[in-house]
């Protein structure tokens, strides 16, 4: 009786860590997933991502999980529903985190793309006529960003002391009297056919068939010293130090998926490999 009581006793020892063991396995499965929430082109990009060897290589589970706004995006990155997000500029990102006081941090860059004036019924910019409708978008970020490239184009002049979260009644000059129709970001592309011109972000614009560089009246110009475009990977501030979160840059910008952004979008996602110290000081 005494063996079997051993016999029994090494067997519930067994029993117990093996058990303990698996629940250790199950845990660093758990680390190693990645739930990232993005939109758009951008979603598109990270569903190739958690397909590739370099994801493999790197041992990370990617799940992509799809927004349609990035209030939304930004709002479950801050709750912790998903651990990372990938959609926005450093523009947009700072104007969010300002309104909402939200704990969020950008570990990574990942690339720039250009805003564009597009028109359907101007095939020059010299062509847009005084007091043309001109949809932008509304929310402060991509609203500066958007008078900036209008700015250029030579169609208005801004105050001075214009900064990120200027508003139009920052213009200084606007000598061709354009009227402004406030729009959704992501609706900037819809609503082309009713406005004389429109200026539409390269995601949004991608998601309607557009190319920045060969379809638009103009557009920002595409390098890595536009500081306020650099698109970037966000999550909580708890995780700022996250190395399997950085791991995600380090695949966004292998050759394997660089390849495929490139073919995919036309050019116009250019990758930005920079440290954030160095873009947001």
């Amino acid at each position: 009786m005494r063996k079997n009581s051993v016999f029994i006793l090494l067997a519930i020892i067994v029993t117990v860590l093996a058990a303990c063991g698996g629940q250790q396995s199950s845990s660093k499965g758990k680390q190693d997933k990645i739930v990232i929430a993005s939109q758009g082109s951008d979603a598109q990009v990270w569903q190739f991502i958690a397909k590739t060897d370099e994801a493999k290589k790197a041992g990370l589970n990617i799940e992509v999980k799809e927004f349609n706004d990035g209030v939304q995006i930004n709002e479950a990155t801050n709750d912790g529903q998903v651990d990372v997000n990938a959609f926005q500029s450093l523009s947009y990102f700072q104007d969010y985190v300002k309104k909402k006081k939200a704990k969020l941090v950008a570990i990574a860059t990942t690339y720039l793309e250009p805003m564009g004036l597009y028109s359907d019924k101007y095939q020059k910019l010299e062509d847009i006529p005084n007091g043309a409708k001109v949809a932008i978008p509304n929310d402060t970020a991509n609203t500066a960003r958007g008078l900036r490239v209008l700015e250029k184009a030579g169609l208005i002049k801004l105050k001075p002391d214009f900064n990120s979260f200027s508003t139009l009644k920052d213009i200084n000059d606007n000598p061709k009297k354009l009227q402004f129709v406030e729009t959704d970001g992501t609706a900037t592309a819809r609503v082309l056919p009713d406005v004389d011109a429109a200026l539409i972000g390269n995601s949004v614009a991608l998601d309607a068939g557009l190319n920045a560089i060969k379809d638009s009246l103009y557009h920002e110009e595409v390098n890595q010293d536009t500081k306020a475009n650099i698109n970037l990977l966000v999550t909580q501030e708890k995780n700022k130090d996250n190395k399997t979160l950085k791991k995600l840059a380090e695949v966004y910008h292998s050759k394997e998926v660089q390849n495929y952004v490139k073919k995919e979008f036309g050019g116009t996602k250019i990758p930005v490999d920079k440290p954030v110290s160095e873009i947001t000081n």
